[in-house]
């Protein structure tokens, strides 16, 4: 299990302006901090900064939306040579009075962590975008299509048009 190789998990709920983070303690699950920082280069540098204060060695990074709002503080983080886990998000259930933490999302995303043997390694974007671009231009039509034309069930030929149909079927 994860619990057994770690010291510290970071759980991070990603969102588009800002991220939550929750650093729990691997050994027993107990929150340690919480933090709210900016999803932002600078926001990244004060995370790690604040993961190598609160949790100095052994630590795993567990990010919800790694390919969408946490894409930049993956890569930043993996980039240093981070330990960096995609964790699903959550399906989002109805809340009472719409209220929503994203504190308590971030500490589920580290307690997800620990509950798993093995966590999906966030996919890599440099490595599928230029693939993903090749597909879809593949994929697209070179040409402008041309107009439908009617099928004659009689003549089995293809017109473009009724008016011009010769068997007048």
């Amino acid at each position: 299990m994860l619990a057994d190789e770690l010291d510290f998990v970071i759980g991070v709920d990603s969102h588009r302006d800002a991220h939550a983070l929750a650093f729990v303690s691997a050994r027993t699950g107990a929150l340690l901090a919480e933090a709210e920082l900016p999803a932002s280069a600078p926001g990244y540098r004060r995370a790690l900064a604040l993961a190598e204060w609160l949790a100095p060695a052994g630590r795993l990074w567990a990010i919800e939306g790694t390919g969408s709002d946490g894409a930049g503080l993956t890569r930043f983080l993996a980039g240093r040579g981070e330990r960096v886990l995609e964790i699903e998000r959550r399906a989002r259930e109805p809340r009472r009075a719409g209220a929503k933490s994203d504190r308590i999302d971030a500490l589920r995303a580290a307690r997800a962590a620990l509950a798993h043997a093995r966590l999906a390694v966030p996919r890599a974007a440099g490595q599928r975008e230029p693939l993903r671009a090749l597909l879809s231009t593949r994929e697209a039509p070179s040409v402008p299509a041309a107009p439908p034309s009617i099928s004659c069930g009689r003549c089995w030929s293809r017109h473009r048009s009724r008016s011009a149909h010769a068997c007048a079927g």
